[in-house]
């Protein structure tokens, strides 16, 4: 019997490219393997890969795989964005841990957008704060709200989860519940939304666009 060694190995042979596979192995190995679309040697697009502990990644994963971002420290700027979210996501969970601003601008807003940009108008969202012996909500039309007290003490955890409910016209749904450590705080949201393309990517940011966020870490995990 003999035995065939190969770093890569194609699978068809179309004189289409993207109509072939290829299962391959760095020239290094290192216990890593991918399977990508294309030729050996000039693939177009990776389909997933297998690292050397099992885990699989691939930008083409569309059912089952939950794929976390890489968390982003809220200590600058007046806006966080995602971006590069694959076209075949139909849940984002945003989550947020002890995020604070400079200022007292109030809500804070959670945004969609696609290709064209973060969309800022025709959200229909209501965010609510429930706190001691006291409560009040707002609507918004610029993003989901979390209707936080307008306080720059405010330390905000949570999180949202931002749901495909139509994929005709790309419509989201979105609910979350957020807590405020800093005081006797909690805080719902709601709303949906419809873009005018794919989601791509998604931004937190305050009312106005004007405070500067000063403390904690925000991320996302998406999935098919």
């Amino acid at each position: 019997m003999s035995l065939l060694k190969s770093n890569s190995v194609q699978i068809g042979q179309s004189a289409t490219a993207t109509q072939n596979f290829t299962l391959s192995v760095p020239s290094s190995p290192d216990g890593t393997i991918k399977l990508a679309r294309g030729n050996s040697g000039a693939t177009t697009a990776d389909i997933l890969s297998v690292s050397s502990t099992g885990a699989i990644t691939g930008a083409t994963i569309n059912g089952g795989a939950i794929t976390s971002a890489t968390a982003q420290a809220t200590t600058s700027g007046t806006a966080i964005d995602f971006t590069g979210i694959p076209s075949w996501v139909k849940r984002v969970t945003l989550m947020l841990r002890g995020v604070s601003t400079s200022g007292t601008s109030t809500p804070w807003l959670i945004q969609l957008g696609d290709s064209g940009g973060i969309e800022i108008t025709d959200y229909l969202s209501a965010g609510g704060r429930i706190a001691t012996a006291t409560a009040s909500a707002v609507n918004s039309t610029a993003g989901f709200s979390i209707s936080v007290n307008n306080a720059a003490s405010n330390t905000i955890h949570g999180s949202m989860a931002i749901t495909l409910i139509d994929s005709s016209n790309n419509s989201w749904v979105a609910s979350g519940a957020f807590a405020n450590s800093a005081a006797a705080d909690s805080f719902v949201a709601a709303g949906s939304k419809s873009l005018s393309a794919t989601l791509d990517r998604v931004r937190i940011t305050t009312s106005g666009g004007t405070d500067t966020f000063d403390a904690g870490s925000v991320n996302i995990l998406y999935e098919g």
